[in-house]
């Protein structure tokens, strides 16, 4: 063991026994009576037949544990398999993707450890969207911003449980603002209408998670989706997030029917759309194949100029990574 291995036991044994929000499951995940236990990631990733270009990013990943040093929080709306660095190296090097942004999940939640701590060992190929309160002091923002972070992730989906207070809100928002951070909200495009004064008054840019979960079955054209696709056209602060064809597709596997939508959205702001694999693929009704994520990219763009952007040129610019 070196010292960094020790120093990061030390750490989460002190955090596990002193911040008592924080779930006591160093044996294994413990599913709460309202936090059932939900699937793991395919373990037999594919090798994708698409050899993504050097630096790709990608924009939308996980780490869940190890509990031993990052337990997860008591109050939680799921339980999910441990998914530790090691495993998320793994991936990453079987798909072949170079760079990573990892968002915190909720299970974890005000403890960005998991993250920053994956960023401090990444040579500089990763960055990390961060879970944060207004209690958190400017100094405790400012030391995330010294890590890695590069923005802050709210959750708008009822069966998460876990809608923000907006007063405070609205408070972080300004807050963030001269880290330079971004803010990723999860929300569906279905709701866009009663968001539009709020976004029009962000003071940062801000990022839509999943397509905006429209439901591939009602087409391109159905109100949701174009209300998205406005989004995008009209306010240069919008970048989407080209992830979870299994959240929107209801063909099932291969999600091929989320294509269309993944491919207008980069026809619509090709400087503004990220793309990522959402691994371990939290709460999925059916669990995708990262492999075969990676070869549905080339789908969505067809021209490898294209793809730099989704893949390159846009994370970096967004989250900061150097230049290839």
């Amino acid at each position: 063991m070196n010292r960094r291995e020790y120093m990061q036991g030390v750490a989460g044994l002190i955090g596990a026994a002193a911040i008592s929000r924080y779930a006591n499951a160093a044996d294994g995940p413990v599913a709460l009576p309202d936090a059932p236990m939900i699937a793991g990631p395919d373990p037999n990733t594919k090798t994708p037949t698409y050899k993504a270009p050097k630096g790709a990013v990608d924009s939308h990943c996980h780490i869940f544990g190890p509990q031993s040093l990052y337990p997860y929080v008591a109050k939680r709306s799921y339980t999910p398999p441990e998914a530790p660095l090691s495993k998320f190296r793994e991936l990453h090097q079987k798909i072949g993707i170079e760079r990573a942004v990892i968002v915190n999940p909720t299970v974890h939640g005000f403890d960005n450890r998991p993250v920053t701590d994956a960023i401090a060992q990444s040579n500089g190929n990763y960055r990390g969207l961060a879970n944060v309160n207004d209690k958190m002091t400017d100094r405790e923002l400012e030391d995330l911003a010294r890590a890695g972070i590069k923005g802050c992730r709210f959750i708008f989906i009822a069966r998460l449980k876990a809608k923000p207070d907006m007063t405070a809100f609205d408070r972080i928002m300004q807050r963030i603002k001269p880290l330079g951070w971004h803010v990723d909200l999860y929300l569906r495009a279905e709701e866009l209408g009663e968001w539009q004064p709020r976004l029009r008054a962000l003071p940062v840019d801000y990022v839509l998670d999943h397509m905006g979960l429209v439901n591939a079955a009602e087409g391109l054209e159905q109100p949701a989706f174009k209300a998205l696709v406005a989004q995008l056209a009209n306010d240069p602060k919008c970048h989407i997030k080209i992830t979870g064809p299994e959240r929107i597709s209801r063909a099932g596997k291969p999600f091929h029917d989320a294509i269309p939508f993944a491919r207008k959205l980069v026809e619509t702001a090709p400087d503004r759309v990220i793309w990522g694999t959402d691994w371990p693929h939290p709460n999925v009704k059916i669990m995708p194949n990262d492999g075969d994520l990676v070869d549905m990219i080339p789908l969505y763009a067809p021209d490898p100029a294209l793809q730099h952007k989704l893949l390159v040129e846009n994370p970096e610019r967004l989250f900061g990574f150097a230049k290839v």
